[in-house]
């Protein structure tokens, strides 16, 4: 798994590129809580995401309550089907916002 971090519009656009899985987590966490700034404004891009297990679902909980935590928001983008049916499965859709694209996540977040 790659994440690579953009700015646009003064919000930080993280793309994961991979399989979240149990091998990968440990380290996505880590980088994520790198990449993720504090109070700000993120978009999670997940179009080239091309697997999540548990391990990967757990992450985004605790990516969900940093968010909480503080005074950032944050969007997801780019779900793929199987995606999106494992976060309404496991209830994990009721805690994003989730967008079409990057754009629309930028716009969600700073309007």
């Amino acid at each position: 798994m790659e994440l690579r971090k953009d700015v646009r519009g003064g919000v930080t656009v993280i793309a994961m590129d991979g399989r979240l899985d149990s091998e990968t987590a440990p380290r996505v966490q880590q980088n994520l809580e790198a990449l993720f700034p504090g109070d700000g404004l993120v978009v999670l891009d997940m179009s080239r995401t091309t697997y999540m297990s548990s391990a990967g679902l757990r992450v985004l909980l605790l990516v969900y309550r940093q968010t909480q935590r503080s005074a950032a928001r944050l969007a997801l983008t780019g779900l793929s089907d199987d995606l999106r049916e494992i976060m309404d499965a496991t209830g994990f859709l009721a805690f994003f916002t989730v967008v079409d694209s990057v754009e629309a996540g930028v716009e969600a977040l700073t309007v």
